[in-house]
């Protein structure tokens, strides 16, 4: 059963705080944890900023729609890139594989320089590209909306490489995995 009303439907949703009884709300914990049994393939963000490049890993890249090409993901508005991040016009969203599975670690650690050591090149609109990942979009920043303790940025793709498509990598129950042939059923 939805938990929309025909009237809220036609308004187009409602806040999730009306969507059941008052103070009805799973607790923070139980949601992680159901989430943490879900797997999610693991990408890094980049984009230029005034003060140098930035970067952060993300696991909640969605694709949203093939006509107009159209992604999204979540971001924590505590995170130390969401002040960067909201000032950006593109950003470079990298796919990442088992054979990148470090930079999900080193753009994921907080208080270091993320770009200490990763092989990085400038595309012409300023983005950092990592070259180790398995493939990549640059895509313009089209919202931003602010939801609980995060936001949704949607994107528009404007472009895309794939380097290699092996192993993916995704993240489970706090760990990397890379899938392979033998997962498949």
């Amino acid at each position: 059963m939805s938990a929309l009303s025909e009237s809220d439907s036609a308004r187009g949703g409602t806040a999730p705080e009306t969507a059941g009884a008052p103070g009805d709300q799973l607790a923070g914990e139980d949601f992680k944890r159901v989430f943490r049994q879900h797997p999610a393939g693991v990408a890094v963000i980049t984009l230029a900023a005034e003060h140098g490049p930035v970067g952060f890993t993300a696991t909640s890249v969605i694709s949203v729609s093939a006509t107009p090409p159209m992604l999204a993901f979540a971001i924590a508005s505590s995170s130390s890139s969401w002040q960067a991040l909201r000032q950006a016009d593109t950003v470079l969203v990298h796919f990442l594989d088992a054979a990148s599975a470090h930079l999900s670690a080193q753009f994921a650690r907080r208080g270091t320089d993320r770009f200490a050591g990763v092989a990085a090149e400038r595309l012409p609109g300023g983005e950092p590209l990592l070259t180790d990942a398995a493939a990549w979009l640059r895509a313009r920043v089209v919202d931003r909306v602010r939801t609980g303790e995060s936001h949704l940025v949607t994107l528009h793709a404007l472009e895309a490489q794939i380097d290699r498509a092996e192993r993916p990598l995704v993240y489970h129950d706090r760990t990397y995995h890379g899938i392979g042939a033998h997962t498949r059923l």
